[in-house]
């Protein structure tokens, strides 16, 4: 085996070195169907040494806690994907032999075999054996039509096909191995990049998904005509804003003895002087422009050093909008105020007008509601924020946007 697969490698690392733009466009098509094909047999191959290695407890030996920790470790995998590679290499081994001969002869995928063998297992574990044979035969045939989800939405109906009298109660079943499956396989990574942020992965199970398009949908739409950001970046923005709603709540548990809170610690002269950066509790940093946005925040507590790094002011969330005082701004604005923003007020940052860094008050008059977008967007220093001689507060436009510089103001609210 060993002997065939390292000539098939350098077979394949011929073709890796080939020109593929001199290739006729039929010869492409071609070449990308037995490169797939190839893909299948291979992964046939490999799933049956991973069974093979974990039968016999090599990776233990080894040192590793699982098998799917040293697969992890040896072949470079998150731990979903390796545990996901032994699940289905036990599948194929004790199950149908039927699914295992079809990902070999790359009738199907790997994701179809997946599919096959966890619908072949519950129409055994429903109908017996004769019925799984014919579940094969059939889900093989569909593979060649559908892709891997739908073939599992149709495979919750495949008794229908091989056993009538037994369609309503296998559904059923089908259905409770759906939910074990995505309880098992449910998970949420978060991956540390070099610059501070995060990259998301993860799977959600059918509840959790419906929960949270339920709260992100909402929070997606674009604020108004000015909004020029991406699908993607609203549906970032609405993430962040429904942990600020969960944050502002005060019914997180606490950590540490202290509710849950953001800390940023920042130079008096860095604050005012917008110089530098400033520096979660986490390590990591964040520009002056940030750390001024983020410090109108009820759920953001400054922290500001002198030049020997002394503690000068430890900003506690009383001294911030809070309480009444939040209370008479969500009566006065009713929600976000920045013109044609429909924003409610629970999604809103308290923005103090004249930053309190530079010696503005934390007053009724020094405040207005502002959603996250258009919090960033009012801290880029283009619009002017004021109160008007009624006491709501407008917004003046960049001459670029209003050569005239009209004030505008929020009439949704207004109307609502």
């Amino acid at each position: 085996m060993l002997e065939a697969l390292a000539q098939a490698e350098e077979a394949v690392a011929a073709c890796a070195d080939a020109p593929t733009w001199a290739a006729a466009e039929p010869d492409l098509v071609a070449t990308l169907d037995a490169a797939h094909r190839i893909e299948q047999r291979l992964a046939a191959v490999k799933l049956a040494v991973i069974r093979e290695l974990d039968g016999r407890g090599t990776p233990v030996a080894h040192g590793a806690s699982s098998t799917a920790v040293w697969l992890r470790e040896r072949l470079r995998l998150t731990v979903p994907a390796a545990r996901r590679l032994v699940d289905l290499a036990a599948a194929l081994d004790t199950g149908n032999p039927g699914v295992r001969r079809a990902l070999a002869d790359a009738d199907i995928t790997v994701d179809q075999a997946r599919v096959i063998a966890d619908t072949v297992a519950t129409v055994h574990a429903t109908a017996g054996a004769e019925a799984a044979d014919k579940a094969v035969g059939v889900l093989v045939d569909w593979s060649g039509q559908f892709d891997p989800t739908l073939l599992r939405r149709l495979g919750t109906r495949i008794l229908d096909h091989v056993a009538p009298d037994l369609a309503d109660h296998a559904a059923r079943a089908a259905l409770d191995a759906d939910d074990r499956r995505a309880t098992r396989d449910r998970h949420l990574t978060l991956s540390e990049q070099t610059d501070g942020r995060l990259r998301l992965t993860g799977i959600l199970d059918t509840e959790a998904a419906a929960v949270l398009r339920a709260a992100l949908d909402p929070l997606t739409a674009p604020s108004g005509s000015d909004d020029q950001r991406t699908a993607g970046q609203r549906r970032h923005d609405a993430l962040a804003d429904i942990c600020r709603l969960a944050l502002r709540t005060g019914e997180l548990p606490e950590n540490g003895g202290d509710p849950a809170q953001i800390v940023i610690t920042a130079g008096y002269d860095t604050l005012t002087r917008q110089l530098s950066a400033g520096a979660l509790d986490t390590g990591l940093h964040l520009t002056p422009e940030a750390v001024r946005r983020l410090a109108c925040d009820a759920a953001i507590l400054p922290a500001v050093l002198d030049g020997t790094g002394q503690v000068l002011d430890v900003g506690r969330q009383r001294r911030l909008v809070t309480g009444p005082l939040r209370r008479a701004l969500v009566l006065r604005d009713r929600g976000c105020a920045f013109p044609g923003c429909d924003r409610p007020p629970r999604w809103c940052d308290a923005h103090h007008i004249r930053h309190w860094a530079d010696g503005g008050p934390t007053s009724l008059a020094n405040a207005v509601l502002l959603c996250p977008h258009h919090h960033r967007h009012v801290h880029r220093g283009e619009w002017t924020v004021r109160l008007g001689h009624d006491g709501q507060p407008e917004f003046v436009p960049p001459a670029w946007l209003d050569p005239d510089r009209l004030p505008r103001r929020n009439q949704y609210h207004r109307r609502t």
